[in-house]
């Protein structure tokens, strides 16, 4: 399965992002095999900057560098997938300023919601960054009335456990770009998380 042949944005209502960059994950998957759910917030500008993009692009570079930050030796997108990785963005077109409204985390939810449904094996959600929490709870709140993650520093509220439907959710930092690899105390705390999530499948 590709997610790109699934999941099609009708007509790019969102005023805020560039939407000649909206990209949607487009290498085959295993959907029955994906185990962890990990949100970003959006692509780059720079499709040869994308997470899924042929070589080494560089939103790939900072997350291998995540993972072997956690304890994982991986190099390669398709190592991540078979660890039972799937990773995605809570935005599919790159961002104009440094924010996004709350209306364009909203609308891109709807496309979030349906892609997320593509994977029935799901047992962690990471939500990396305060774009992914915000997508991710406007799809819950909808499905059950309450944010699963509350409001407030990520650095406070990462302390406590949260859970959807009995799967473990991470709220984390965002460990793509530029800022991964300046931030030495969010590249720890990622790190924590990244290992927490993998023990937890592997010990299922």
């Amino acid at each position: 399965m590709k997610t790109s042949d699934e999941i099609i944005c009708p007509d790019f209502p969102c005023s805020d992002v560039n939407i000649a960059s909206y990209v949607v994950p487009y290498r085959e998957i295993e959907p029955e095999k994906i185990r962890i759910l990990m949100i970003t917030e959006a692509p780059s500008v720079d499709r040869e900057d994308y997470i899924y993009a042929e070589g080494s692009p560089f939103h790939l570079q900072t997350t291998v560098q995540a993972f072997n930050d956690g304890g994982v030796n991986i190099s390669t997108m398709q190592e991540i997938l078979d660890l039972g990785v799937y990773i995605t963005t809570a935005i599919k077109c790159a961002k104009i300023q440094y924010s996004v409204s709350s209306q364009t985390i909203k609308n891109c939810s709807e496309l979030l919601g349906k892609e997320v449904a593509l994977f029935p094996g799901i047992e962690v959600y990471m939500l990396m960054g305060d774009v992914a929490i915000k997508a991710m709870n406007s799809i819950w709140k909808k499905r059950q009335g309450t944010n699963v993650i509350p409001g407030g520093s990520t650095y406070k509220i990462r302390k406590q456990k949260y859970y959807y439907e009995g799967k473990r959710v991470f709220p984390s930092y965002l460990q793509t770009g530029r800022n991964y690899l300046i931030e030495k105390s969010k590249r720890r705390m990622i790190a924590e998380d990244i290992k927490e999530a993998v023990q937890l499948i592997k010990g299922r």
